[in-house]
């Protein structure tokens, strides 16, 4: 096993990866495979999962750069320095023909923020002189359309080096989703770059190889009709792992940082860095967060580090302004459809936090009207993190000033099973926030507002949540477990009476039947549970209690 290197992160490129001693999960079997299997694909990852790194690793292998590929004795032979060599061979280095060359067109939308269409066509015609430039190879002025140009560019790049050229686009939504504020703006941007898209449909007999990458699938109706050539791989099997590190490269690669961290008398449990960063799955192995394990290794702390990079303001605003019901994250169904369904004009919440990162695919299940997706909150980062942000949003400062104040407390009593102590707890929380905050604010009128409120606050704890049977209807089926304890909630809006109408139906349910012989659990705690629309207080608590022999 190879020493400790450092870490590449916010590195993407994938020469100074190479020669400089950094870490590295080799992604380059599944180079070989794309390059195989066909020729213009289209991936969707959430941000920061490393597609910019995986694009560069694609032109350097296209441009037959074999020694970053080489590694020990051969690397040496090809001219790579001491430090170079020592690093591991990688599968591509005897898997390519690097007796051919394409030459590489390459186009990022990756930096800046473009915030007018005639911004988004300076920065294209900037783009491309920068090609035609690298590639020797004469384009047209600015007088002509970006289109126009971008032919050109493919057809003379191809006749000057009698080779198909590779055209490797980045982030090639960031233009519209950074307007999605913007309406009117936004749909200018998706209407200038279906424009430029159109070309590579249209030149492919002078294509080797097309790879776009971004974070959200554009309706074939909208942006995606001029791309509808492309094979999208983002549900691929085969590329389940394209971006993200799995279990294997982090017993493997990173063991090193394992070791150290356990040296250096902060161990690094598995279980718990499991549970914090794995989750994110593609209908394949699921993986982490590359950003996440990073940073981990380099401050041997536990935060949310990819959710405190770039979780937009935008998401938590737009989530509340259409009331989501939050206990939908722990479980909510979607169809193949119904997650593409993303235009600038319609975009489905289902879509939006699944694009985004913020609900990975849990299983899917065969159906009349095809694949049906079950989605689910993919690890303790997102839902903690997300659900704190939720709770700026869906209660006045001073309800999360004291439900933050209260953490260490709310664990005990939960661990605890103390029932009294609890809605003591959610009482001061609803009495804290102000009559006119309620008329001031129309997602409190709804009627899975108070059920929300109390679930973003305990999911924001960061214990152990599981929902069953969670709809949009105000019915929930809500479990949380902490310590010993296993907490069976049922909520209802009305008044008192309905609390025991919502014990009633967990004991006729009897959800608490699955945790009576589960290891580690003592007790079970059965909370029917009725907010009052008029009072906007709970109105109704019912609880039974379940000691359990058998703890495990």
């Amino acid at each position: 096993m190879l020493g400790r290197r450092k870490l590449p992160i916010g590195i993407q490129t994938f020469a100074k990866i190479r020669n400089e001693g950094y870490y590295y999960v080799d992604k380059t079997p599944l180079v070989a495979l794309l390059a195989e299997s066909g020729g213009a694909y289209f991936l969707s990852r959430p941000r920061r999962f490393g597609k910019s790194l995986f694009l560069d690793t694609v032109a350097e292998a296209f441009a037959g750069n074999r020694v970053l590929f080489e590694g020990g004795a051969r690397a040496e032979r090809l001219g790579a320095d001491p430090q170079a060599a020592a690093r591991p061979r990688l599968y591509l280095a005897d898997h390519w023909d690097w007796g051919k060359r394409h030459p590489i067109v390459r186009v990022s939308f990756a930096e800046g923020r473009l915030e007018r269409r005639a911004q988004l066509e300076e920065h294209i015609h900037a783009v491309l002189e920068e090609n035609a430039e690298r590639l020797a190879v004469p384009i047209s002025d600015r007088a002509s359309d970006v289109h126009i140009r971008f032919q050109q560019l493919i057809s003379r790049v191809a006749e000057r080096y009698g080779e198909r050229v590779v055209v490797l686009i980045d982030e090639y939504d960031k233009p519209i989703l950074d307007n999605l504020t913007e309406p009117q703006v936004a749909r200018a941007m998706r209407e200038g770059l279906r424009n430029f898209y159109s070309v590579l449909k249209g030149r492919d007999a002078d294509l080797r190889f097309v790879l776009l990458t971004g974070v959200s699938k554009f309706s074939k109706v909208s942006l995606y009709s001029g791309l509808n050539h492309l094979r999208d791989i983002t549900l691929s099997r085969a590329f389940a792992t394209i971006c993200g590190y799995t279990e294997h490269d982090l017993d493997s690669v990173f063991q090193p940082e394992f070791a150290a961290a356990a040296e250096a008398g902060v161990p690094l449990e598995r279980e718990t860095v499991r549970r914090w960063y794995n989750g994110y799955a593609w209908e394949g192995e699921p993986v982490y967060n590359p950003f996440d394990i990073l940073l981990l290794f380099a401050e041997r702390v536990f935060r949310p580090w990819w959710f405190e990079t770039g979780t937009s303001s935008y998401l938590v605003d737009w989530l509340r302004s259409r009331g989501y019901f939050t206990p939908a994250l722990e479980q909510t169904f979607a169809t193949e459809q119904l997650l593409s369904a993303f235009d600038v004009d319609h975009i489905e919440p289902e879509a939006m936090l699944w694009q985004s990162g913020y609900l990975t695919i849990e299983a899917a299940i065969p159906s009349h009207r095809g694949v049906v997706y079950r989605l689910r909150l993919p690890n303790q980062e997102v839902r903690s993190a997300l659900n704190e942000a939720l709770l700026t949003v869906w209660a006045p400062p001073q309800v999360n000033a004291l439900a933050n104040a209260a953490t260490f407390a709310v664990y005990d009593i939960l661990a605890k099973g103390d029932a009294t102590a609890l809605r003591d707890h959610f009482e001061r929380l609803f009495a804290a926030i102000p009559h006119d905050w309620y008329r001031k604010n129309p997602i409190a009128q709804y009627e899975g507002y108070f059920a929300s409120v109390c679930y973003s606050h305990l999911a924001s704890l960061g214990v152990t949540i599981v929902a069953e049977d969670v709809t949009n209807q105000g019915r929930i089926d809500l479990t949380v477990q902490h310590g010993g304890t296993v907490w069976v909630f049922e909520f209802k809006v009305g008044e008192g009476q309905g609390a025991q109408e919502a014990l009633a139906q967990l004991r006729a349910r009897d959800y608490a039947a699955k945790y009576r012989n589960a290891p580690g659990v003592t007790q079970v705690v059965e909370v029917g549970v009725a907010f009052s629309p008029r009072t906007k207080r709970i109105a109704g608590w019912e609880v039974n209690r379940i000691a359990v022999s058998s703890a495990g």
